[in-house]
Parts: structure tokens; C-alpha cells; sequence
């Protein structure tokens, strides 16, 4: 597989922004071209361009380096359009073989058991106990220098949201959520989420990108007070409508009274 850093693959273990999945030899893949099972109708030729993407693979977003179609614009990561068919001792499930699907499996929902996102794509799933990860979580390690950080981050268990403990608060989205955290090797208390992790391997980060999915928090509260805002307008009207309905069937019902008088 191509590299997704500059330097030289290093053994697992060693710090690093991603890790090379094992590399497969690929009939298609001709020079920086390559027909993908995918997209069979065209090549995708290996590009890199600063903007924002979603891959048609994972369905997650991307920025940067990716395989494009040139004739319509779908998009594959590099790390999926050359995921292996299988990966064997994986750091974060080292205990059995994950097996690359091009569809997340069963009939509910699944989620990545690295990033806690929905797999809604290509994945790498475990047969033998239901493990599930992104192509773009499998290319992290479990000890990584981040450059929002001077010191080497751990992968540790899932977060304990429901606690309230406020060491699972990520330093970078200033949020509280499911899926792993890395943690400051050197106990400075700094933490990233997984998810948040995943943009600077995915190329969103280097390319001062940020993802969708993440809400930001100022437009959030307006979200909010414009929402409070209408149910109260809205509120307010039906009370209105509500006190004139009522003047209307009262100011009714004195004149039927009025006539039944008369005619008696």
C-alpha cells in the first residue's frame, strides 16, 4: 500500500502519525492508476487536492491525497481503494483476523469499535467476535505522535461518558462522546478522542479542514435560541388564535341568546 506519511514505515510500536496497512500486490493498480471493483465503469487516478471529500468506500470524509475518477468525481481514500483483504495481528485486535467487507454486516446498525462512528462502508470486520473498525481507524496506532500535542498519545479503552468523568473530555473538540480515547503517555491529562484523531490521518487536519460532522459550538447555541426563539413566536400565535376562537364562539353565543329572547 502507498504511504500516508512522507517517512518510512516504521514497526509497530513506534510512534507515528499512521501505520502502512499490509500491502497486497494489485493487478490494477497500473502507475497511479487503478480500476477498483467499486467503481468498475472508470479508472480512478491517484490524486492529491486541499478539499474536502467523502469517500465512496467508508463514507467517511477525507482531504487530500485519494483516488478520484476523473470522468465523475468519485472519491476513494487511499487506504481504502488499497485495503488488503485481510489484516492479520492488528494492534487494536490482535487476537483474531479481520476480514475487509465492502458493506457493514447484520441488521442493526453497526458501529467502529475504534471511533464509535456508524460503519456505513467498507470496514474490516472480526468473524469470530464481531469487531469492527474504518480502514482510516485501522491505519492509526496505538501509540501516535499528533501534532496537536508535544507528547506521544495511548489508545485506552472507550470513554466513560455516562461517569461524568472529566478526564474524557477531548482537548481538541472540548466534548464529551463515545468511542476510544489516546491519552498523554506522559499524564499531562491531555485527550483526544479517536474520532478527532482520525482528521489527521484522513488529511483534514493538515489541510485546515474540519469535519461536518463535528457541530460547532457557537452555531449550535444559535441553532438553540433561534429554535427556543420560534417555539415561542409560534406558542404565541396559537394563543392568540386560541383567545380569538374563544371571543368568537362567546360573542356567538350571546347573540344566539340575544335572538332566542326576542322570538320568545
Amino acid at each position: 500500500m502507498s504511504n500516508l506519511t512522507a517517512k518510512k514505515p516504521r514497526k509497530l510500536g513506534t510512534t507515528s502519525t499512521a501505520m502502512d496497512l499490509p500491502a497486497t500486490p494489485n493487478p490494477n493498480l497500473r502507475g497511479d492508476q487503478l480500476l477498483h471493483f467499486s467503481h468498475p465503469q472508470h479508472p480512478l487516478l491517484q490524486i492529491s487536492l486541499p478539499y474536502l471529500f467523502t469517500c465512496m468506500g467508508c463514507k467517511e470524509y477525507g482531504a487530500g491525497r485519494r483516488f478520484r475518477c476523473q470522468t465523475c468525481g468519485f472519491d476513494l481514500h487511499d487506504f481504502c481503494a488499497l485495503a488488503p483483504p485481510a489484516l492479520q495481528n492488528h494492534p487494536f485486535h490482535h487476537k483474531h483476523q479481520l476480514v475487509f467487507f465492502a458493506k457493514p454486516g447484520g441488521f442493526l446498525r453497526s458501529k467502529c469499535d475504534v471511533c464509535g462512528k456508524a460503519a456505513k462502508g467498507f470496514g474490516f470486520r472480526c468473524t469470530t467476535c464481531s469487531f469492527e473498525m474504518h480502514p482510516c481507524c485501522a491505519a492509526m496506532r496505538v501509540v501516535m505522535n499528533f501534532p496537536t500535542h508535544e507528547h506521544p498519545l495511548g489508545l485506552s479503552p472507550s470513554a466513560a461518558v455516562a461517569t461524568g468523568d472529566a478526564s474524557t473530555v477531548c482537548n481538541v473538540c472540548q466534548r464529551k462522546r463515545s468511542g476510544q480515547v489516546y491519552r498523554c503517555a506522559a499524564a499531562c491529562g491531555y485527550c483526544l478522542h479517536a474520532v478527532c484523531a482520525k482528521d489527521m490521518v484522513n488529511g483534514l487536519y493538515v489541510h485546515g479542514l474540519r469535519s461536518p460532522d463535528k457541530p460547532n459550538n457557537m452555531l449550535g447555541t444559535a441553532a438553540k435560541l433561534a429554535t427556543q426563539a420560534l417555539v415561542g413566536i409560534i406558542g404565541g400565535l396559537i394563543e392568540g388564535i386560541g383567545e380569538g376562537i374563544g371571543e368568537v364562539l362567546m360573542d356567538n353565543i350571546g347573540r344566539g341568546s340575544c335572538r332566542s329572547i326576542k322570538h320568545n
